[in-house]
């Protein structure tokens, strides 16, 4: 009688525990931000919301969020201190953090979210990738030139320390050359750099294009009224620059790249081995024009343009 007793008992148990809420008990995902950024909140928010409709709440996964200043040091800092915690996984948004906990994760898996890497493979990297094809912003705005005063020299705003930002820039100038166009570099590690090094860099370019550093986004706004004086358009990969001020951007959606990271974090958490999985591209990217920013700037945009727009703001 007792056995029968404690065989129900048993047998209650197992089923008012879920297999996956079970497999989840005591899991603890480290979550890094390479800076600050609005897209790395809103992916962050998809993730966690993505994982939860997998199965895996804060009933039964620990999720800590660190974002420490955009330096390589405080990076270096944090994948340390998450060690000392033995997460089951690392979230790393943005490539700079992506890199350093690729390095120094001590076999802790990381999932990496928003990186723009290089095309190819990565080994060791799986995740979501930001890549989008700059060449596709550029030739939309190069086949606007006929109807812009000739736009010849293109200034970039980057931040060597930032994995991505550099990319960016070496991507331009890997094909800035095939389509007459020189490049204009502006290396920016700080808001006092970026004010110093603004002058030169508008009195040196037609257009201005913005890669994503954490820096860069911060000082958008600053960015955006600079060009303004000088009647300068601006063009960035930077989700919701065109709703700022930029003529063009080509973006990345930042709740696509939180539900990916989810699925690939949940396998990982279910057992799948972090090798065989790989960077995944994003399904979502939008050129969005800015009419208003073109009218602001004297420039009619042709139909043929416009019409290759995902999204254009009236």
């Amino acid at each position: 009688m007792r056995q029968r007793i404690l065989f129900i008992a048993l047998m209650l148990l197992l089923l008012a525990c879920r297999p996956l809420d079970c497999h989840a008990a005591g899991k603890v995902i480290a979550a890094v931000m390479s800076s600050d950024q609005p897209r790395y909140r809103e992916a962050h928010q998809a993730f966690i919301k993505s994982l939860a409709a997998l199965g895996y709440t804060s009933a039964n996964v620990d999720i800590f969020l660190q974002v420490p200043n955009p330096d390589p040091p405080s990076w270096s800092r944090t994948i340390r201190k998450f060690k000392a915690y033995r997460p089951n996984l690392i979230v790393a948004y943005g490539a700079p953090a992506a890199f350093t906990a690729m390095k120094e994760s001590d076999g802790i898996p990381v999932v990496s979210v928003d990186v723009f890497v290089s095309d190819g493979p990565h080994r060791g990297m799986c995740g979501v990738s930001s890549r989008v094809p700059l060449i596709t912003l550029i030739k939309t705005f190069k086949d606007s030139r006929e109807y812009i005063k000739p736009s010849r020299r293109i200034g970039v705003i980057y931040n060597s320390r930032e994995v991505g930002s550099q990319q960016q820039l070496d991507e331009i100038k890997k094909f800035a050359p095939r389509h007459d166009m020189i490049v204009v570099e502006a290396n920016v590690a700080s808001a006092a750099a970026l004010e110093a090094a603004l002058p030169s860099l508008l009195d040196h370019s037609d257009v201005v294009f913005a890669t994503e550093s954490g820096l860069v986004s911060r000082q958008f706004g600053k960015i955006i009224a600079r060009t303004k004086t000088r009647n300068i358009p601006v063009l960035a990969t930077m989700p919701g620059a065109a709703e700022i001020g930029a003529l063009m951007s080509l973006e990345i959606n930042p709740e696509e790249q939180g539900h990916v990271a989810a699925d690939i974090a949940a396998r990982i958490l279910e057992g799948t081995r972090q090798n065989p999985l790989s960077l995944v591209s994003p399904r979502r990217i939008e050129l969005v024009i800015n009419m208003r920013a073109a009218r602001e700037l004297g420039i009619n945009l042709p139909f043929t343009v416009l019409s290759n727009a995902s999204r254009v703001i009236k």
